[in-house]
């Protein structure tokens, strides 16, 4: 009952690949949202840990990550779609009233603004890595650390161009993200990026992101616990430190010696992090 699946569930006229484990469990939901250039793929190992402690686990390879959820243009990328899509997606396995929410990465935006739109339908929210979108839009305007670390978002809006730097050399760049991943990882992270359209989608996220109008971020009210790494490739402390200006409810930060890459190799560390907010508000 505890192993992962892989489903299909149907969610805003998207169809939607969704890794699921522990779905006969009687315990709180537990949705999981993987960041670039990852898919639901990374949070396997967190997976098997929640499904046997009793909790009922979903995470979604999110739209533009799955083959059937990847519609044309970069609107259709915008954080309100992205967040309802999780919404709809925890609707379509079903919840008790109220689920807890993790987040990586870009993923841990879209849980931001869950956690900003949904706040009653979240019982915990774990943002790894990323801090909420206007702390990290600050920082990228204001702090110099963090506009070299993500010079790329910028990069990220051009037409074209970044599909193709994104390819070349036989997905160099990604290759050098991922170094150190386990070869079955990379090669399932290969296959999935070099689909019909994987790499626009992917890159639509952060054009959707600077290009569209944003929803208001108002403080967030709901149990949170931000963790972050103090080695991390793309995200620097000065956003992170103003991220507090954005949480009004329970709020607890926990600074790693790590990276960005906490799944793959804090495994332990940080599986225990996230277990214990979940068990602190279930």
């Amino acid at each position: 009952m505890n192993e992962i699946k892989m489903i299909k569930v149907k969610a805003n006229e998207q169809v939607f690949e969704v890794r699921v484990a522990g779905l006969g469990n009687q315990g709180s939901l537990v949705v999981l949202l993987h960041g670039f250039p990852e898919s639901s793929l990374m949070w396997e190992p967190l997976m098997i840990r929640l499904a046997k402690a009793g909790y009922r686990v979903v995470a979604p390879n999110q739209r533009g990550y799955s083959l059937t959820a990847r519609p044309q243009g970069y609107k259709n990328y915008a954080m309100q779609l992205l967040a309802k899509d999780v919404i709809e997606i925890a609707r379509k396995v079903g919840f008790n009233k109220q689920f807890h929410l993790v987040g990586h990465d870009i993923g841990a935006v879209v849980g931001w603004t869950v956690a900003t739109l949904y706040p009653n339908l979240i019982k915990s929210w774990t943002a790894l890595s990323v801090p909420d979108w206007p702390a990290y839009l600050w920082a990228l305007n204001n702090d110099p650390v963090q506009k070299k670390k993500g010079h790329y978002v910028h990069t990220f809006q051009h037409k074209y161009i970044p599909e193709l730097m994104l390819a070349a050399f036989n997905y160099h760049i990604l290759r050098k993200l991922w170094a150190g991943f386990p070869k079955t990882t990379i090669d399932a992270y290969l296959n999935l990026f070099s689909e019909k359209g994987a790499l626009t989608a992917i890159v639509n996220w952060y054009r959707a992101l600077l290009k569209l109008p944003q929803i208001i971020y108002t403080p967030v009210t709901v149990p949170t616990k931000f963790i972050w790494g103090n080695q991390d490739l793309a995200i620097a402390r000065g956003g992170v430190d103003k991220n507090r200006d954005y949480v009004n409810g329970p709020y607890e930060f926990v600074e790693l010696n790590a990276g960005h890459w906490f799944m793959e190799f804090n495994q332990n560390e940080i599986c225990q992090e996230i277990m214990s907010h979940i068990q602190k508000y279930n």
